[in-house]
This record gives C-alpha cells, sequence and structure tokens, in this order.
C-alpha cells in the first residue's frame, strides 16, 4: 500500500520533535531519530490531511509500518479500526468524488482490518504488497484472478459504486461496495472465487 514515489521525508528537527510526540509508539514501540525513518504524503480526498508512515529497522517486525494521519499537529493512529479515520472524515472533512474513490476504497479497506489482516484491494502481481514467494499454481490462480478495480457509477442514494478483488486472510474475493459521500463504505455482495490459498498479504499496522 503507498509504495509510490509521493512520500516525502521528514527530517532534522521536525523529525526530532514528531518522535517525541510520538516515543513510544502504542506503549511498546521506541523510536529514535538515528533509526527511525519517518515520511508523509497527501491524500486525494482530503484538502489538508496527510498520511504519516513510521518505520524502524530495529523492531523484530521488519514488515511492520505504523501509520497516523495529521491535522495540523493533531495526530489519529490509524491502528486497523475505522474509528479515527471516521473521526478525520467528519473533521476534515473528507471528499470522496469520481476521480479519487477507488484511491479512497484501497485506503480504508488497508486501514480498517478483520482479524486476519487487511481487506487487500488485489489488482496486481506488481504490487510490493502482494505475496511473492509462492508455487506456480498458486501464483497462476492469483494472477488469473486478480484486476484493478473499477467505479461502477452511482445508484439512486448518490453512493459510488465499485467492484474489486479482496484479498483477505487466504482467500480472493470479488465484492461489490457502495462508497458514500462522507467515507462511510459498505460491502453489499462478495463471492469467494478462491480460498485456502497457501500465502496471504502480509502488512502489519500494529
Amino acid at each position: 500500500m503507498y509504495q509510490d514515489d509521493k512520500w516525502n521525508p521528514v527530517q532534522g528537527e521536525e523529525l526530532t520533535g514528531f518522535l517525541e510526540q510520538i516515543n513510544p509508539i502504542d506503549g511498546k514501540y521506541r523510536v529514535a531519530a538515528e533509526s527511525t525513518e519517518v515520511h508523509w504524503r497527501m491524500l486525494p480526498f482530503y484538502e489538508s490531511i496527510a498520511l504519516i508512515r513510521v518505520r524502524d529497522p530495529n523492531w523484530v517486525n521488519k514488515k511492520l509500518n505504523i501509520y497516523y494521519l495529521t491535522d495540523q499537529g493533531n495526530l489519529f493512529r490509524l491502528n486497523g479500526t475505522s474509528p479515527p479515520i471516521h473521526e478525520v472524515n467528519a473533521k476534515a472533512p473528507v471528499k470522496v468524488n469520481e476521480e479519487n474513490v477507488l484511491e479512497y476504497l484501497r485506503f480504508f479497506c488497508y486501514f480498517v482490518r478483520g482479524e486476519e489482516g487487511p481487506f487487500y484491494i488485489a489488482e496486481s502481481m506488481e504490487d510490493p504488497n502482494m505475496p511473492t514467494e509462492m508455487d506456480d499454481t498458486t501464483r497462476s490462480v492469483i494472477e488469473g484472478t486478480i484486476r484493478p478495480s473499477s467505479f461502477e457509477g452511482m445508484n439512486d442514494q448518490a453512493h459510488f459504486l465499485c467492484d474489486a478483488v479482496v484479498f483477505y486472510s487466504n482467500a480472493l474475493f470479488i465484492a461489490n461496495f457502495a462508497v458514500q459521500p462522507t467515507g462511510m463504505i459498505e460491502m453489499m455482495d462478495d463471492e469467494p472465487i478462491a480460498a485456502d490459498l497457501p500465502v496471504k498479504v502480509e502488512s502489519p499496522i500494529s
């Protein structure tokens, strides 16, 4: 998720000040200016809210990335539950439209998690968060199933309708979503297309 080049590094005094504010994260992850990397980027569905990513090679789980939304210095820890996102959506407010709805869907499904991890919108094998080590059969099943998510128009309640392939736990589903302008998302329908896969998306955020 968000492995692109739109990230900006936080450095110097800004980095030190930010780390002092969050250390230790969740009372258990230590951060230090010498080792911790902090980056930020804007998101297309917020005007003035940035996404912050924190990672440190000294953490036991090397895949762990920790994320915050920041609103003029107020931090909202993205911990896998929906309340921080809904709080920011109401405050910002969120502005979902036809151009950014798929980006918002990817964001929401990545950061609001079930017991088995993210409801990952799986669109391409090139995505760095997709599992890489797998046998040929598994690869061909996943490759033959995933596809870019699509915006399918509006319903009569002015909700944005989207279709996507979701990788959750060790299964793939085709899912239909209704995204409200307020940022609420409802999964209208989901149909399992591949289950009991020997791999899953491992992208921890807490």
